[in-house]
């Protein structure tokens, strides 16, 4: 590969800030993912990183069927694009309900399943099937110890199992545990941290197949522990963030080899005073969830990041004087997935120019359904 692999030669074409998107790296970073788990039917990516159907179909063409996602819209541009196994991780709740229901009959060739987490809702997901003379597979989320979503794996989470499987309309699919808490940069703690947090999820899946409860897979992780997933048998592993790659999983995860496919392209737009440059990179280009830094420049290795505004990022670096009002600089996001929902396009670059646009068609948050 070229040095310099992120420069555009016809960059004078490409209006900044811009997402740039370099398919030959995304195409390997997905066999990569393939090779880690051993083959595609261990896999379940996440989709929310790219919401791209370009994407699903380069990761379809490679043989991946299986898809996680986080909203109804993402779960509609999957089955659109050609996957044929869709995981919606997400409970449905109010409209969403009906919602869910209407893309579940839209799509009857395409396995949809969700995750729930509590009564009242496997309930409403019921009666809605049984009113659309449908069967739905849900599958029980559980909470390994990020809190967010989830039931603990523990006596409710199988009354809730058995409560699935005593109702007609719906159709018990297995365990959903996402451990997003776990991002140790030592690999030996990370995969400790794991260990500890998927053994009650087997002892339940145990618990629940010994009393007559199948379950026909367990939904597991992320990418910071996709290797350790990998590595056991009965799971379906769902790393999402690998397929582009960023900053902080570049810096924090380095046992995992997967390069950065995704680019900021930004410009110089004023030289305030001396040793600072402002960039038309503003909090509606990059994510800013985070502290600085949001974005590690590729063609300038001292930034510090000063000050951070809709419009504009003002860097202090040694180097000013090196550009001019104008020039390009090359940055990865810190954080890519949401970055990637602040734009609504991504300029397509092959052999060092750009070739095409791709609309990010899933950071609606409503397609057609």
């Amino acid at each position: 590969m070229r040095e310099k692999w992120y420069e555009v030669t016809n960059v004078s074409e490409v209006a900044s800030p811009a997402l740039l998107i370099y398919p030959d790296r995304v195409r390997e970073n997905i066999r990569r993912m393939v090779a880690i788990a051993g083959g595609v039917e261990r896999l379940r990516p996440h989709m929310k990183t790219h919401k791209l159907p370009e994407v699903i179909r380069m990761q379809v063409e490679q043989g991946i069927a299986k898809f996680k996602c986080a909203t109804i819209a993402e779960a509609e541009m999957v089955a659109t694009a050609g996957g044929e196994d869709v995981l919606l991780a997400y409970q449905p709740v109010g409209p969403n309900v009906d919602r869910f229901l209407e893309l579940a009959m839209r799509f009857r060739n395409v396995r949809l399943s969700c995750v729930v987490d509590n009564a009242p809702t496997v309930a409403e997901l019921s009666d809605a099937a049984a009113r659309s003379s449908m069967r739905l597979e849900v599958l029980v989320d559980l909470d390994v110890g990020q809190h967010r979503t989830g039931i603990p794996p523990d006596a409710h989470a199988f009354d809730l199992y058995r409560q699935i499987a005593s109702l007609s309309a719906l159709i018990p699919g297995g365990l959903h545990a996402y451990d997003g808490h776990i991002h140790d940069a030592d690999v030996v703690d990370r995969k400790a941290a794991c260990e500890t947090a998927f053994a009650p999820v087997d002892l339940l899946r145990r618990n629940l197949e010994r009393h007559g409860l199948p379950v026909p897979r367990i939904v597991a992780g992320g990418t910071p522990t996709f290797p350790m997933h990998a590595k056991r048998g009965g799971v379906e592993c769902s790393p999402g963030t690998c397929v582009f790659w960023d900053a902080a999983y570049g810096t924090q995860l380095l046992d995992l080899d997967f390069l950065p496919a995704a680019v900021l392209l930004t410009r110089v737009v004023s030289k305030p005073v001396s040793g600072r440059l402002c960039l038309d990179l503003g909090h509606k280009a990059v994510a800013s969830e985070m502290p600085p830094p949001r974005v590690v420049f590729l063609n300038l290795t001292d930034a510090k990041a000063i000050s951070h505004s809709e419009e504009h990022l003002v860097v202090e670096t040694s180097d000013a004087g090196a550009f001019k009002i104008g020039d390009c600089l090359y940055g990865i996001p810190w954080h890519v997935c949401p970055t990637v929902a602040l734009h609504s396009e991504a300029v397509i670059v092959e052999n060092g120019k750009t070739t095409e646009r791709w609309r990010i068609v899933a950071r609606e948050r409503r397609l057609t359904v």
